[in-house]
Order: C-alpha cells, then structure tokens, then sequence
C-alpha cells in the first residue's frame, strides 16, 4: 500500500470522527493537531491587522467585506503556522495586492516549494475549497482549513479543523478553477511527511516541475470545428420558440464537440433556471466559471439559483465574487442585501442597499425599501425586547396586535434559520437569531432551548443572556431570569438597560436594597452615556424605592 492509500483511508476514517466530535487536539506549537482553537489577544492580533488591511484595501469591496474575507485568509494560515512553526516562512503580505496572492507560506529551508492555504466556512460535508490553475503552477500543496463558525467582527472565539491537503502534482487543472471537498483530501496528519520528502527531493527545482505543469508551457495546437456553432444556433433559436428540452439537448451536443465554451455552458444552465433545476444550473454556471473565472454574469446567476436552494451564504459568495469582477452594478448589491437581510444582516444589508443606491438610484427603490424596512423593524423589535418589564408580552396579547404579515414573517424567520442551523450546526448567531423568532411568537420554551444552545457554543454573549432571561421571566420563572441577567453583566457591565431589568425583577422579589442598588448603577451608566431621560426616569424609581423602604421600616 503506498503513502497515498494509507493517507486517503485515515482520512476516511477522520471524517467519521469529525462527524462525531472526537477530534485530536494538541495545543503545543509544532506537534501535529487536528483542532485548533483561537481566540483571546492573538484573535485580536488578527482583527487589528484584517482591519488594517481593510482600510488600506477598501476600493476592492466595502470595508467589511475585505476584513471578513482578510479573516478567514489568516484564521487559516494561523492553523498552518501552529501545527508546521519553524518549517515553514511567511510571505509578506505587503507584497501582495489585496493579500490574497498565490503562495502564503514557502519551506524554511526551501523557498521554491510554495504552500496555499484555503479556508472556508460551512458543514464538513458540503463545504468545497477552490484553487486556480495559478495556485496550482505556484505552490506543491493546497491545506484545506475548515472553519466553524460564522466569521464576523464580533465572533469571540473560533474551532478550526485542518481538514487535510492536496499535492498539487495530482490537481489535472488546464483552466480556470477546480473545486473539492474533504473526501478528495489527503489525511492532514501526513502534510509534514509530503513536505519533508518533497525538501529531500533532489528534482524539486522550480514550482513548475510537475509534468502536468509542463504542459502549460507546450504549444496547443488549435483544431478548428465549426461544426458545434450549429448546434449553439439551433439551441438559441430552440430558446426563443420555447422549446427548453431541445435547446438542452442541442447545447449538450455542442459542448461534446468543444467542452471548453463557457458561453454555452451559461447558456444551458439559463434554461436549467428557467426550468427550476437550480442543482444542474448551478453546476453549468459553476463549469462556465471555471472556464472564465472572470464571467461576473456567470457568478450573478449562480447566486440567483443559490438562494431558490435557499443556500444563502453560497448565494453571498457568488455575489461577493461577481463584485470583485465589476463593482458598478447596483443590482448585485441590491441581491446581496436582500439575502443578508433574510439570514438577519442587517448591517450588512443597509451597508449593500446603499452601495446600490450610489451606483443607480433606482436599483433600491422598489424591492430595497422592503428589505430595509425589514432590517430596521428587525432592529427596532430587538430594542424592544432588551427592557422587556415595562410592557405585557405576553403571548395572547402578541397574537391580539401582530399583522397577519408580522406573523407570516416571523415563521418565515424560523424556517430561514433553521436551514441556516443544519448546514452549520455549530453557528450560535443562527440559534439565537431563531430564539429570538420564537420570542417574537411568544413560544418562549423553544426560544430558551435556542438561546442555550447558542450559549454552549459561544458563552461569551452577552446579548443571548439577556434574551434568555427575558424569556425566563415572561414564563415566570424569575431566579432563573435574575441568573441570566447577572452572567450578561459579568460579561458586559457597561449595559444600563440589563441593570434596570435585573433591578425591576429584584422589586418584584421583595429585594428592595438589591434593587435600588441596581438602579443607582443603572442611572451612573446613563448619566455616563449621555442619555438624560433614562438617568431622569431611573433616578425618580430609587427614590420611589427609597420611600418605599423608610415606609416598610416605620410599620415594623
């Protein structure tokens, strides 16, 4: 058995534990590990410089997509430094336009043989990684990271698996990209070996000594066949009678005879569309793409099938990409915003809805003024929810002032984020953005199950303590309320409003020094921030509490 079937069967055995959880985790620096763990000042270290980045790169795309994407660049090299340290250099990223080059580490001891690292966000068995026949010419092996939760500016922590790596010397790529997901990759446990044997190679010269890179520098000899612009012809005309199973097969008969026409491929998969097999239009457009990474309409339309999949955050990559091609058509920000206001981004959405205003005026008016108004209500109802005991919610009474719409929406919210939780059920910001629907339905058992499973997997919110607990006391249960409300000031205790909650809740309780205690930190911080009516008002309930309590004190 060579090295390739022993590496190809460990990693079939490492995904069946990746499916259960049962990972290798060493945290020491050059010793081989199949998690890895960031978070705390070297996450920081991270963000302060994505963010410099961003800046300095902020005419590609908007400032926060070039972090993001920055991000999830260097959360992948991250794991690569740790698990390889010393056998591997860095390349400068100031060489580089938009950080994003072809080679992001070379061997110490060896600067020709170059190592790509991809990472990507998602469920494990879905996920697919990307590399360009550049990538491929530049580097002897792509590592595959595969990151698990959402990046985004506020994420506190991340769980990275290295999911395994790819010899580039077995990557037959004559254009364009390929794409490949975690059963194609090599057990990452035998990337140092590949690299040693590779150094130790006497024949590794240059990064192009692969013989199916050779090939890129042989003369293509060019077989005229005019006989496939028939069949294109015949399909085109078979398109406009509205025959789409001829068109079909005539755009099929066409590629067989010249399998590298990415007008045709988009062609076929535009039929594809319009018939609702948004499976096989997506891999025509993906084909047409790889031909043409530049077909910026290829990538649109590719998004468009994507989010009738109800694939959203693939339909936000395909976006994404057709930007970075032209970054002048208002329409592909106004699909972005509309996806990332489904999923709940709302910033994300105004940020994109804007950018599409600049460019056309008219490109938000109709379709983007709902979407906006969604994200802003969707704001607006959580500002509501965070000081929740001054008004009944309970559920007859949501039920007696919700619209029919209201409604609809929020059911339509559930379903959304539960999609949204089986492709990755690891993303926290999905469990609390489905408990925070279910609230708004006033179904607050299942709300609280969401926001505990949010905090297993991210402890660090204080938001979902604070949502948690608001549930908590609309079913009554106030100590348990009182529990959230305090873990959310331990993590966050410069929020006046949770004060106030847990301060109100405490009066209910009969703890009037708890409360006025409360209160006095609650009116120091809006005094601090500057809102005046707030401190005005909570000023008014301590003295209120103050007389209460000389009053208790005289009837004893």
């Amino acid at each position: 058995m060579d090295w390739s079937n022993v590496l190809r069967n460990l990693q079939s055995d490492f995904i069946k534990r990746l499916a259960d959880g049962c990972l290798l985790h060493c945290e020491r620096v050059g010793q081989y590990s199949e998690l890895s763990v960031i978070s705390g000042e070297r996450l920081k270290q991270l963000r302060d410089f994505c963010w410099v980045m961003a800046e300095k790169y902020k005419r590609v795309s908007s400032v926060r997509d070039v972090f993001i994407s920055y991000l999830k660049g260097k959360l992948g090299e991250e794991v690569v430094k740790e698990r390889l340290a010393d056998f591997i250099t860095e390349v400068d990223y100031e060489k580089r336009f938009g950080g994003d080059g072809n080679i992001d580490f070379t061997l110490t001891n060896n600067p020709l043989i170059g190592i790509e690292v991809k990472s990507r966000h998602g469920n494990f068995n879905r996920v697919l990684w990307s590399v360009s026949v550049d990538e491929v010419q530049k580097n002897a092996v792509i590592v595959c990271v595969l990151i698990q939760e959402e990046v985004n500016e506020a994420q506190s922590e991340y769980h990275l698996v290295l999911a395994g790596f790819l010899p580039t010397e077995m990557i037959k790529l004559k254009t364009g990209k390929i794409s490949f997901g975690i059963e194609q990759l090599f057990y990452g446990g035998g990337l140092r070996y590949y690299l040693e044997q590779l150094k130790a190679s006497t024949n590794y010269l240059s990064p192009n000594i692969y013989p199916q890179q050779q090939l890129f520098n042989k003369p293509q000899v060019k077989i005229e066949d005019n006989s496939n612009q028939l069949y294109i012809q015949q399909g085109d005309e078979s398109v406009e009678k509205q025959l789409y199973n001829a068109a079909i097969e005539n755009y099929s008969q066409a590629l067989k005879i010249c399998d590298s026409d990415a007008n045709t491929y988009y062609k076929r998969a535009n039929v594809y569309y319009y018939l609702k097999d948004y499976t096989q239009a997506i891999i025509d457009y993906i084909q047409a793409i790889n031909i043409n990474p530049n077909f910026a309409n290829a990538y649109i339309k590719s998004g468009l099938a994507r989010y009738q999949l109800a694939d959203y955050y693939g339909a936000i990559e395909d976006y994404t990409q057709a930007i970075r091609i032209n970054s002048y058509n208002a329409l592909v920000f106004k699909n972005r915003g509309d996806v990332r206001s489904i999923i709940g981004d709302s910033q994300g959405a105004i940020e994109d809805y804007t950018q599409a205003r600049k460019i056309n005026p008219l490109s938000v008016e109709d379709c983007g003024n709902k979407n906006r108004r969604d994200a802003k209500n969707a704001e607006e109802r959580a500002k509501e929810r965070l000081v929740i005991l001054d008004g009944d919610r309970s559920n007859s009474n949501l039920k007696a002032n919700s619209t029919t719409d209201e409604w609809e929406n929020y059911q339509r919210a559930i379903e959304v984020f539960t999609q949204v939780i089986e492709i990755s059920p690891s993303d926290a910001v999905g469990y609390k953005k489905r408990g925070n629907a279910h609230c708004d339905l006033g179904d607050y058992l299942k709300a609280i199950e969401d926001f505990t499973s949010s905090i297993q997997i991210n402890p660090d919110d204080a938001d979902v303590y604070v949502e948690r607990g608001n549930a908590f006391y609309q079913l009554g249960n106030k100590p348990e309320a009182i529990k959230d409300y305090t873990q959310a000031i331990k993590i966050n205790s410069q929020d006046a409003d949770v004060y106030i909650n847990r301060g109100k809740i405490r009066d209910e309780l009969g703890d009037i020094p708890g409360a006025i205690a409360d209160f006095r930190i609650a009116a120091d911080l809006y005094q601090s921030h500057g809102k005046v009516q707030e401190h005005k008002n909570t000023r008014e309930r301590i003295l209120d509490l103050e007389i209460e309590e000389s009053l208790d004190v005289l009837d004893f």
